[in-house]
């Protein structure tokens, strides 16, 4: 069993520690910025005062934060991971953020003699409770190796893509794949019940043919039956699509139907629906259309 350090115990980060500590690992928890949850805290729980204090205990260092500027200061600032960060020590960053960043995060993480992976996850919530999340590694073969373990107990499809940065462009990939779907999702929902059928019957039917997908079956529900509580917000999902945007303008390309994607998750921001589920993107296409698939 591993002394794992766990900075970041939100909607995703709190169930994936949880499921750490079942297999029987000890984590220890940062309270720089809030106080652990408590259900953490006990016999394999531990709480510290600073990002550094849990890089002194542990021997893998995980963070799930929001955005890069948290990660970064985390890791880098006065009592950040980096102070106490030394060979045999593994920096774990599950967050979804800049690969652009993340390379130079790993060389400052490698200066101290410490290994360092990008291993962002798709899956949600949903994902993050049952263990079943598909995390997307960059970095070595001996500290994927040496970090599998974990993962294993996190996820059921982990990849290593590449070197450092490459998990996190696989993520942005994946976001861009997952909010076009919802779009398609959204308006072949949106177009059926305006045209007057029942959108939980043309659902139904959908997911027996070519057109059947993880978001129709789980997002394709959010919408029909309006449950729109966060798994993943539509704010995060916004992040996510400006790392894809920029990225795009650094490499000299478009990504039309991605900006489209991001102007309706702007439209729902607007609405006030930043918190949202990213399944909510059809409420701006609603609207728009002066219509409701729930009316």
């Amino acid at each position: 069993m591993s002394n794992i350090g766990f900075i970041g115990t939100g909607i995703m980060g709190k169930p994936m520690a949880m499921n750490l500590q079942a297999a029987g690992h000890q984590l220890f928890f940062s309270e720089h910025h809030e106080a652990a949850p408590a259900e953490l805290l006990g016999d394999n729980g531990t709480a510290c005062p600073t990002p550094k204090a849990v890089a002194e205990a542990a021997e893998f260092i995980i963070v799930m934060v929001p955005d890069t500027p948290q990660v970064e200061s985390v890791l880098f600032d006065e009592g950040g991971v980096i102070e106490a960060l030394s060979a045999g020590k593994t920096v774990i960053d599950m967050s979804s953020i800049s690969p652009i960043d993340t390379k130079a995060f790993a060389k400052k993480v490698n200066a101290k003699g410490a290994e360092y992976l990008d291993a962002p996850v798709s899956g949600g919530e949903v994902g993050a409770k049952a263990g079943s999340l598909t995390i997307m590694v960059g970095g070595n073969q001996d500290a994927f190796d040496n970090a599998k373990p974990l993962f294993d107990v996190m996820g059921q499809n982990i990849t290593l893509v590449g070197g450092n940065g490459d998990g996190q462009t696989c993520k942005v990939s994946n976001q861009i794949i997952v909010a076009l779907n919802i779009q398609a999702v959204s308006e072949a929902l949106l177009f059926a019940s305006k045209a007057g059928a029942d959108p939980a019957k043309v659902r139904e039917a959908l997911m027996g043919g070519f057109a059947s997908s993880k978001i129709l079956e789980v997002h394709g529900e959010r919408m029909v039956k309006g449950t729109f509580d966060p798994g993943f917000r539509i704010s995060l999902h916004q992040k996510d699509l400006n790392i894809a945007l920029s990225g795009a303008r650094e490499l000299k390309m478009s990504l039309p139907n991605t900006s489209t994607a991001q102007e309706m998750f702007n439209s729902c921001a607007a609405l006030g629906g930043s918190d949202w589920d990213h399944s909510a993107m059809i409420k701006a296409l609603e609207h728009m259309a002066d219509h409701s698939i729930r009316d």
